[in-house]
């Protein structure tokens, strides 16, 4: 018989591991299932928490964080994170382009695809996105990230939801000027009504080739981790996890609509302001655009509330299965960190209309100029961000 080492792991995962996981996917999916017993859109809201309890997981098991990849290249030029974002954007694309295809044949006819996340194109973009990255960078994730926080315990991440939500009432208040003095008259571009599915799919694949390639030369291979691991507690490879969230992104978009995670946190901002006298009773144009947009809340439940919600639960299991369930209470810099920075990713996030997931990866996949100029920026905040963080030594 062949001997087995002291430090090998075991094959299977222990019972106080696997009970919890399991419990929480059975708590996902019987939320589902009762979704599904609401009239009318029982069917919509259920497939939607299924799809979240599957992107939270991808989310958590590959670490699948905008700001946390970012300052991986930036300290240790690790861009094994980044190059799993491509990963995304290219399978994201050349699904989107096959179903865009079908949806609507020509193009060039002056119509949108129905849903799809294309937005204006201004200044207010730029400045939102810059406004998102910064934020990210000072609260340490971006908003989907600290949604996937929470299932592994992260305390300070409910701070900076507390703060997007704030941003969203000053995203609000600060709305009817910019739509009226910017954004009615901005141009909202979607490449494909000027270079045809074909070339507007190799065009965007052939940007994403050539930042494949630049991140690969710049990359720097990491020292090998210490000692084996069992499999259920190792990540996933960031190239995996980014074709997962790609395929599930071309998924939600066929079944029910481009992924995003703001949406409910911005309604339930603009619910619970829009009782107040100082807040608009009207905000211009706001509900004529796709991407993430907010709406005062008449329902318990939306398809956005049920996939977040799916996010979540998703996310605990997975980190529940790999040992990364690990609560912490933050410190006081960095409850401050995350209020601050919640604020700024919540207005940049309402006045973009999107975040890292709807106006990002949602816009790119869709070929929406607007995506990309998002990236732009954000990596613009970003950069700002960590470049603030390291010199105060946050």
């Amino acid at each position: 018989m062949m001997a087995v080492s002291a430090d090998r792991p075991p094959a299977v995962p222990p019972l106080r591991t696997l009970a919890p996981a399991a419990a929480a996917l059975v708590a996902g999916l019987a939320l589902a299932r009762n979704l599904a017993g609401i009239e009318g859109t029982g069917k919509e809201l259920a497939l939607s928490a299924l799809l979240g309890i599957a992107f939270g997981a991808v989310l958590q098991r590959s670490r699948f964080c905008f700001y946390c990849v970012t300052r991986d290249f930036l300290d240790r030029r690790d861009a094994r994170g980044l190059l799993g974002i491509l990963a995304a954007l290219a399978t994201g694309t050349l699904g989107y382009h096959l179903l865009f295809g079908a949806f609507l044949p020509d193009p060039s006819g002056g119509r949108l695809p129905p849903g799809a996340h294309i937005g204006p194109v201004s200044w207010v973009l730029a400045a939102g996105a810059t406004s998102f990255g910064l934020g990210m960078a000072l609260s340490g994730s971006c908003i989907s990230a600290h949604l996937y926080r929470i299932g592994e315990g992260s305390l300070a991440s409910p701070l900076a939801l507390l703060g997007a939500a704030g941003g969203f009432v000053l995203g609000f208040l600060s709305w009817n000027g910019l739509y009226l003095g910017t954004l009615q008259a901005a141009p909202v571009v979607w490449l494909p009504a000027s270079l045809g599915y074909a070339g507007s799919a190799a065009a965007q694949i052939g940007l994403i080739a050539i930042a494949t390639v630049l991140l690969a030369r710049a990359h720097r291979a990491p020292p090998a981790a210490a000692g084996p691991q069992a499999w259920w507690a190792r990540r996933w490879p960031a190239h995996v996890g980014g074709i997962l969230v790609g395929f599930i992104g071309v998924l939600s978009y066929l079944r029910l609509g481009p992924l995003g995670v703001t949406a409910e946190l911005g309604s339930l901002a603009r619910t619970a302001a829009s009782g107040a006298a100082w807040f608009p009773l009207r905000l211009e144009g706001l509900d004529g655009f796709a991407g993430c947009a907010t709406a005062v809340k008449e329902t318990l439940w939306s398809q956005n509330g049920a996939f977040v919600a799916g996010l979540v639960l998703g996310a605990f299991g997975a980190a529940l299965s790999g040992g990364d369930f690990r609560p912490r209470l933050p410190g006081a810099a960095e409850a401050l960190r995350a209020l601050l920075g919640g604020l700024l990713m919540g207005w940049g996030a309402m006045v973009a209309l999107g975040c890292t997931v709807g106006t990002l990866l949602s816009g790119i996949m869709a070929a929406a100029l607007s995506g990309w100029v998002f990236a732009v920026f954000l990596a613009l905040g970003t950069f700002l961000g960590w470049l603030l963080r390291k010199r105060r030594g946050w």
